[in-house]
């Protein structure tokens, strides 16, 4: 398994795939619907864009990706990909008539057997290609082309879009089903001002760089360190009014823990939405508070030990 960021010049061994082609931020039911759909016409490969096309086009938008392509391409190959192929988008692909797109890259670069893609899928210079031009134009260049309705849950398409909405809304869960799976960030734990510690309330703390920022609060999450057994915890997300962080921050504290993590890798899980963030006037309500939310994250977190994570 491998990825390869560039589409030219590549070792005969990583062209000839099948490959599911699409954007796959998130990678959600109906990407792996396209995925699957690869699969049947031989060795799946993913062919996505960095940076994607929006990225590209609106480099002052806030953060939307759900998920850093690092921790995107590690579900892709999780998901059975051989082969991630991050395409370069630059202007020189942005400026790509379809066909060219076609030959260029699908054909010439990555020698492709057969292409699924979704049914809005567009590519070529102003978005002029969609699924049944390249289909047409597959047919021509003597490959197959298939594509993929529309996945729906409960009768509302499945989307990044919709993902990102309920994140935003602090809808963890609504997020976990549209991808079949509870949504988790990742991040080397870095040090802070230390004064969860001195409260009692040590954190492991994340910035969100890249990625989307859900609704600022506290969640009930759970979390693992280097990829191992999974903790129960309480974190916040966002600017913490009463200690005066300027940038949005996770603050994750872990249940009946006690090492010293700093540097290491954290993945957490956002489970329930617990409440918004608060200014309090004085630590005794701070801490009074913060007491509750754990008592009310381990009452979730009980309910809900079953929720699908991460492999």
């Amino acid at each position: 398994m491998a990825v390869f960021a560039e589409y030219s010049n590549l070792p005969e061994e990583a062209r000839g795939f099948s490959i599911a082609l699409g954007n796959f931020d998130g990678v959600h039911a109906g990407h792996r619907a396209v995925m699957h759909a690869a699969a049947e016409g031989g060795q799946l490969a993913v062919a996505t864009f960095e940076p994607p096309p929006r990225a590209f086009f609106r480099p002052n938008d806030p953060p939307f990706r759900i998920f850093s392509p690092s921790h995107r391409n590690n579900v892709l190959l999780k998901n059975g990909a051989e082969i991630v192929y991050e395409l370069p988008f630059n202007a020189s692909m942005a400026s790509m008539r379809d066909d060219q797109f076609v030959i260029e890259v699908l054909e010439k670069g990555l020698g492709v057997k057969h292409v699924a893609v979704g049914c809005d899928f567009r590519f070529g210079r102003g978005r002029m290609g969609d699924a049944s031009r390249l289909a047409s134009l597959g047919r021509a260049r003597g490959f197959g082309v298939s594509i993929v309705d529309d996945f729906k849950s409960d009768d509302r398409r499945v989307s990044s879009t919709a993902v990102r909405e309920a994140l935003i809304a602090g809808e963890p869960e609504k997020a976990a089903k549209l991808l079949g799976v509870g949504w988790s960030v990742k991040g080397i734990v870095q040090e802070g001002e230390k004064r969860g510690k001195t409260l009692g309330f040590p954190t492991a703390n994340l910035h969100l760089t890249d990625i989307i920022h859900p609704k600022h609060g506290v969640y009930a999450v759970f979390a693992r360190i280097e990829g191992k057994h999974w903790n129960e915890g309480v974190a916040n997300f966002g600017r913490t009014p009463t200690t005066g962080l300027r940038s949005p921050l996770l603050e994750t504290y872990l249940f009946d823990f006690d090492r010293n993590i700093y540097g290491s890798q954290l993945e957490v899980v956002f489970v329930e939405y617990l409440r918004a963030e608060l200014a309090f006037e004085t630590v005794d309500e701070m801490v009074e508070v913060m007491h509750s939310d754990v008592e009310k994250a381990k009452n979730v977190l009980s309910r809900k030990s079953c929720i699908l994570l991460p492999e």
